[in-house]
């Protein structure tokens, strides 16, 4: 007899084994000291589950969190916690998940776009989504190098258990999501999650420490990192791991960066979510010190092209039919003419030509500003057929930041 592969919604109940399931997924254990942290942002209403005969053998979850856009904040399904046991691939289980999260999130009305990482970047292409953003992994020789300049007359640098920091930190947070694309905001209990610290999630480091900038008017920049001591035969040898690191000002950005690489008895900063447009390497008197390798990172799904289009803001007045193609959301196909300058935006269904077509995989690469209509075009992605319409596009989809995801969910 063949078992049946049964799609359902989670409940609390499946915590325990929907944890152990996702934790083999990602080649892992169990650590029964850190097991029933997660439990703080599940969310199973919003949780897909397959099951062979009762045991759970694939997973997709949603967090309910808002997104950072161009001049704006969006509510976006977080997608989680994809897995599928490795005895039941090649049987179209993710597929019937990412289908159901997608149908799920798309059906509420209220979030124009689903956003994850990936942790194989061959896998979400197929579901609609596009690689919007990029991150910058630093490992700087700080022996080598250091930030030029002093602290400012008035600024201040003042170091803590992150904990007992929190609010001043969320509120740097919050103020920053306003400047930077990329980021999720932190509803309910996401702070008290993610600075959580047990030993289970330091991997040998120390507890989290977090440094905070000030100067008379207030806090602007915060660094939560943790250390690791070291020696070799040639002396101290030490660790900083930055695990986050966000400022509002230049002079916050470059105190708080010399402060890091001027640690005792260190020799090694490492930074994994640096924007691409950081001026650090601008700051450093040895630019060849900070050995940085960029990577993909936060993958965003238009579930809603009307709603996600007029959302966001644009760098520059434009006015341009789009013809988007959606095998999966058939809400979002056709041609859509956009129209909006710096403040407002406007999109409604067409018949007029044609200026720019491309399929919705592009449309969420692009839609961040990190990814230019032109670059997308050079790959075959987007196709122009008016002429002088990409330029268009690529001036209006830009932004003066470019978008970064300073966690991985």
């Amino acid at each position: 007899m063949t078992n049946e592969l049964v799609l359902r919604t989670a409940t609390e109940a499946d915590y325990a084994e929907l944890e152990a399931h996702i934790t083999r997924a990602f080649l892992e254990d169990v650590d029964d000291d850190t097991a029933d942290f997660n439990r703080m942002i599940f969310e199973p209403d919003r949780g897909q589950l397959m099951t062979d005969d009762g045991v759970i053998v694939g997973s997709g979850l949603v967090l309910t969190r808002d997104l950072s856009v161009p001049g704006a904040l969006v509510p976006a399904a977080h997608v989680t916690g994809v897995g599928v046991a490795s005895t039941h691939r090649r049987r179209g289980v993710l597929k019937t998940l990412m289908n159901a999260m997608l149908t799920e999130a798309h059906g509420r009305g209220t979030e124009p776009l689903a956003v994850l990482w990936a942790s194989e970047g061959a896998i979400y292409g197929r579901f609609g989504y596009g690689l919007a953003s990029w991150r910058v992994s630093y490992e700087i020789a700080s022996r080598n190098t250091t930030v030029n300049g002093e602290t400012p007359e008035g600024g201040r640098l003042r170091q803590a258990d992150t904990r007992d920091v929190l609010d001043e930190i969320a509120a740097v947070y919050d103020r920053t999501l306003a400047q930077r694309p990329g980021l999720s905001t932190r509803p309910g209990k996401w702070w008290e999650y993610l600075t959580a610290d047990p030993k289970g999630w330091r991997r040998g480091m120390s507890a989290e420490r977090t440094v905070i900038y000030q100067d008379d008017d207030g806090v602007h920049g915060y660094a939560r990192f943790r250390t690791k001591s070291g020696w070799s035969k040639s002396g101290p040898d030490g660790e900083v791991r930055v695990t986050e690191l966000l400022a509002e000002t230049p002079e916050a950005h470059a105190t708080l960066w010399r402060y890091l690489m001027s640690i005792d008895l260190v020799r090694t900063v490492k930074y994994m979510h640096g924007p691409v447009d950081d001026p650090l390497p601008h700051l450093v008197t040895n630019p060849d010190a900070l050995v940085g390798s960029a990577c993909g990172s936060l993958w965003v799904r238009v579930l809603d092209v009307p709603g996600a289009l007029t959302a966001r803001r644009y760098a520059a007045p434009v006015d341009v039919v789009l013809e988007v193609t959606d095998a999966d959301i058939t809400d979002n196909a056709g041609r859509w003419r956009l129209t909006a300058d710096g403040a407002t935006a406007d999109v409604s269904r067409t018949d007029a030509k044609v200026d720019v077509a491309m399929d919705v995989r592009a449309l969420g690469s692009l839609y961040l500003g990190g990814v230019s209509a032109g670059t997308l075009a050079a790959g075959g992605l987007i196709t122009e057929r008016t002429p002088g319409a990409l330029a268009r596009l690529s001036a209006a989809f830009g932004w003066h930041r470019l978008p970064v995801s300073v966690e991985v969910f």
